[in-house]
């Protein structure tokens, strides 16, 4: 059915109505507002899109409010206050800082109680400040002016707070994991490459040394066995005292063998001795001691 006839059947059906009290031409019903289906949605209510600014949309006053918390604590909105103006940081002009502190002071309390907490707190000090500066200067006991400045210790935290400061932002400067950049990984397949460790020199070396220690730990001593003769040496030490007159102790043992070879050579030497065929001799204490044959009368 056509919107005209729908319209011509509902006034034929209205009480007291007829088709003779219809319109000659149809009726013109109001025009629907088609949105364009490439329409971005600004905004979605609840999971569904909305395609217009809806006309009976009231946002009170006060709904949305920003507001910036420039300053991380008094000291550093006093510090902004001196540096803005190009205060002398060494001789504060009390009386326009306070005024100036005081009118920020005012608009955080409006918005945080809380955070104005704190800047009532060096409000305060500004004040107490600015009236001892008001007040008349002591006289010491030597008619000499006290020079202590109230402003000193706040002069003191401002100085110490504009170090910390500056420190933070050289620290901040450096760039940092995942602020300023990131490490870049890579997927390798582990199965296809070989993976070897990571062995230091150094360890190696002390590994081998254990292995080298241990193994003299657990080495059997041998004994070998050699024949010597204490004749044959008795002999030998004769035929070389008769070339020379004297002969030192230690050049009797040069050229010998091993260990087992000198203690024989020794114990022929003292042989000799026992039977006066020689003559050991030394002329004072830790004198070099010479062997000699033993002199025999003709």
């Amino acid at each position: 059915m056509l919107p005209e006839e729908a319209a011509t059947e509902e006034l034929a059906t209205e009480p007291g109505g007829s088709l003779s009290d219809a319109p000659a031409a149809p009726v013109e019903l109001p025009a629907v507002l088609e949105i364009p289906p490439e329409t971005p949605a600004f905004a979605r209510l609840y999971g569904e899109p909305l395609l217009r600014m809806p006309t009976d949309l009231f946002i009170p006053p006060d709904a949305l409010e920003i507001f910036l918390d420039a300053f991380e604590g008094p000291l550093d909105l006093l510090l902004y206050l001196i540096r803005k103006q190009n205060f002398n940081i060494l001789d504060i002009p009390m009386a326009q800082v306070t005024l100036q502190y005081l009118k920020y002071v005012d608009q955080i309390r409006l918005h945080n109680l809380e955070l104005a907490a704190e800047y009532l707190l060096m409000a305060a000090m500004l004040i107490e400040i600015k009236s001892r500066m008001l007040l008349p200067q002591r006289v010491a006991d030597d008619d000499l002016l006290d020079t202590y400045d109230p402003r000193a210790d706040l002069v003191r935290r401002l100085l110490d707070y504009e170090q910390i400061k500056l420190a933070a932002y050289e620290i901040n400067a450096i760039p940092q994991l995942d602020r300023d950049f990131t490490r870049p990984s890579l997927f390798v397949e582990q199965s296809n490459i070989p993976t070897w460790p990571d062995v230091d020199p150094l360890d190696l070396q002390r590994a081998w040394l254990d292995v080298l220690k241990r193994a003299k730990l657990t080495q059997h001593h041998r004994i070998s066995r050699q024949e010597l003769s204490v004749r044959e040496h008795m002999t030998s030490i004769l035929r070389q005292l008769q070339s020379a007159r004297f002969v030192e102790f230690a050049d009797l043992f040069q050229g010998k063998g091993g260990v087992p070879i000198v203690v024989v050579h020794f114990v022929a030497m003292l042989e000799l001795a026992k039977e006066t065929l020689i003559e050991i001799t030394q002329a004072e204490p830790f004198a070099p001691i010479y062997v000699r044959l033993a002199y025999s009368p003709a």
